[in-house]
């Protein structure tokens, strides 16, 4: 968990696509995750919301394939356009000063600003009380660890209890602004006619949880390598161009899945219908036919083609704010606390392999005068 990257490049060293020990076939280069993630050979494999089995729930459209999710999609994304998202960026900006200057000299930044700045975001987007928000640490935690490959039937069912706990609390909050509407994105979406009480509440969940997860580890990931460095002042002088780079260096999201749609090939070597494929999006960051010196933590590297956000018709709808997010916290927390320090240049990880992050990142925050 906590270096990745070596096991990744013996990975790639072995070849562009690999079988595991498993069975299981990964992409590991640029070139051939790139053909993953955009070729319509190859998708999530459900068509449709409906599971299929009854008292089953809906799953949401981050693992369908058109027509439903090009529906689904089309209908929410009205709310992340670029120029609707650069309205919140006061709001972000406040709550992001009011965060640090509620840390403590000495803090975990995790807990402190990390956690707590995309959760109070996306909850003030969709219109949940702020005294819920502690609410959806349990339930959040246990969904993201329910993506990584290897699931235990404890970890399945605890995910499984977390998800209808989850959707009960929505359904019970989506009653509530059908009876009295505010200007949110939750009473917005209870207003659309075309999305099924299933399809509602499975949007209402990933919104939430993926409007905020990949955020905190970004944040995290951001603290570390860059104060880890003496770097932290360069997030305050150029914050779009560190924030990328650490998105390609150390993604919070490692890896994602494709299907493939019909036989097929991927890399010279046969896919079969139906048989899944990993885009390892960590080693892929990391090709050097890509990106010269690719180990190498550099914020004068030119941004771009990285796979954080991931590609295609599934790339990440919150991409934008999640990016804004990242240059005010990181660039807020640089000019209050230019002389921040790690106290501990080790800290531990979660255990999540999909969603790759910090669980602590004790900090000296080292005030400015």
């Amino acid at each position: 968990m906590r270096d990745p990257y070596a096991c990744y490049g013996e990975m790639s060293a072995r070849g562009a696509i690999i079988q595991t020990r498993g069975g299981l076939l990964v992409a590991t280069t640029h070139e051939l995750c790139t053909t993953l993630l955009r070729d319509p050979r190859f998708g999530r494999g459900t068509e449709s919301m409906d599971s299929g089995e009854p008292g089953q729930p809906a799953v949401s459209f981050l693992w369908l394939d058109p027509p439903d999710h090009t529906r689904l999609r089309a209908l929410v994304s009205r709310a992340f356009t670029p120029r609707m998202l650069e309205r919140l960026r006061p709001r972000v900006e406040a709550i992001t000063a009011g965060l640090i200057g509620g840390l403590a000299d000495e803090a975990d930044l995790m807990s402190g600003l990390a956690y707590p700045l995309p959760i109070m975001v996306i909850s003030e987007m969709l219109g949940v009380p702020p005294e819920d928000h502690e609410r959806f640490r349990g339930w959040s935690q246990s969904l993201a660890r329910s993506l990584d490959p290897m699931l235990t039937d404890e970890l399945a069912s605890e995910s499984g209890r977390a998800g209808r706990e989850f959707r009960d609390y929505f359904r019970g909050l989506l009653t509530l602004r059908r009876e009295r509407p505010g200007d949110d994105l939750l009473s917005a979406l209870a207003r659309v006619e075309e999305l099924t009480e299933a399809e509602l509440l499975a949007t209402c969940v990933l919104l939430l949880v993926a409007g905020h997860e990949t955020t905190v580890n970004l944040i995290g990931n951001g603290v570390l390598h860059l104060a880890g460095r003496g770097l932290l002042r360069q997030a305050a002088e150029r914050p779009k161009q560190v924030v990328e780079e650490v998105l390609r260096y150390d993604p919070p999201v490692q890896l994602t899945h494709r299907v493939a749609l019909e036989d097929t090939e991927l890399g010279g070597m046969p896919v079969p219908k139906g048989v899944p494929v990993m885009a390892l999006i960590g080693a892929a960051n990391r090709d050097p036919a890509v990106f010269p010196d690719p180990g190498r933590f550099d914020v004068d590297r030119e941004p771009g083609r990285h796979f954080a956000f991931g590609l295609g018709i599934h790339f990440c709808l919150g991409a934008t704010l999640a990016r804004m997010e990242g240059e005010i916290a990181l660039s807020a927390l640089a000019r209050a606390a230019p002389g921040l320090e790690l106290a501990d240049p080790a800290p531990p990880y979660k255990q999540n392999v999909v969603l790759r992050g910090l669980a602590e990142l004790p900090v000296r925050l080292r005030r400015s005068a």
